[in-house]
Parts: structure tokens; sequence; C-alpha cells
């Protein structure tokens, strides 16, 4: 078990998740993340996905994106890394400043050439918007399927599962829009 370094985002999490007495597999329940992946976040062995970051926020009632603080650089480039190994080739990056009485959050989103989307489907309270800058997208969203192309859009209840791939020969380039009530 590798400890990262005291101001680590995931050393944050840990210690606020431990300064609320609540359990690992108690935040598992809570937030529907699976625990092996809450335990990699607090290691710091992979970056959160976005939908975390918002689950986590709503369980702990406070803003958790500042915690991120002067490592989101660093942040970023592992999340590459992260993604890849996690959700195959997903990265993203925020395109707003984060804040307490802040709804809306608006992130930047590659996804590799002709990947599935593999790991944990995504789900947060909320909604959310697609638009396809570049490239192709195919989304589930509960049951539905729809495919999309470069100026195509979705917006839906994000608290049902949903899941993102690619399947075109070019990397799909997103801007991802999200309410958090």
């Amino acid at each position: 078990m590798s400890r990262r370094s005291e101001d680590s985002f995931g050393s944050k999490i840990r210690d606020l998740r431990e300064e609320k007495g609540i359990s690992l597999e108690a935040l598992s329940r809570e937030t529907g993340y699976p625990l092996e992946v809450l335990r990699d976040v607090e290691e710091g062995k992979i970056a959160p996905p976005v939908s975390l970051v918002l689950q986590l926020s709503r369980t702990f009632k406070i803003d958790i994106e500042p915690l991120q603080g002067g490592q989101e650089k660093e942040a970023s480039k592992k999340r590459v890394k992260s993604h890849k190994k996690r959700v195959a080739s997903y990265a993203y990056s925020s395109l707003t400043q984060p804040g307490e009485e802040k709804h809306l959050r608006a992130y930047s989103v590659t996804i590799d050439p002709e990947t599935e989307h593999k790991g944990v489907e995504y789900h947060h309270e909320g909604e959310e918007f697609i638009y396809i800058l570049n490239g192709g997208l195919t989304i589930q969203v509960g049951q539905n399927i729809s495919t999309l192309k470069r100026g195509g859009s979705i917006h839906f209840n994000s608290s049902l599962h949903h899941k993102l791939s690619n399947p075109t020969k070019e990397k799909a380039e997103l801007l991802v829009v999200i309410y958090v009530p």
C-alpha cells in the first residue's frame, strides 16, 4: 500500500473521510463506486473521474475540487494515465473555477479513437450536457444508446448510469457541462 504526500488529493480525501467517521465501505455504498476505486484514489494510484469528484462533494457536503489545489497540472497528467488504465483512454480537464455556490461545471474531455468504455459506469446528481466538438461518441444513458457526430449534443439526467465510448477512427473532443444542485 503506497502512501502519497500528505498534500495529495487522495490523502486529503482519506483525511476528510476519517474526520467524518466514514468507513471506506460506507463511502463505497454512498457514492456507488467500488471499494477498489476509492482505495486507489486515496492511495494516489488513480485520479478520480469527474463523476466521483461530484459524488464526493455531495457526500461530504463540500466543494471537493479545491482540494486538488496546485496539483491540477500533475493531476491532469495522471488522469490521462489512470483513465487509460481504468476507462480506456478517457481524459478531462476543468474549464471552470470551482466554488461551493457554483452549480455549473464545464470540462474538456477527450476519448481516444475506437475505444469502448470499460470500468465503472458514471452517475451523479444533476444534469449533464455533452457537445461533440470533433470526432464521434456513443453514449449509453440507462438503457438508451445514442450515437452522435461532430456538432451533435445530448442533455440528460446524470443520476442515471451512463458511459461513453468513441467508435470513430479519430479522437473525440467533447465539451461537457454538468449542473450539480
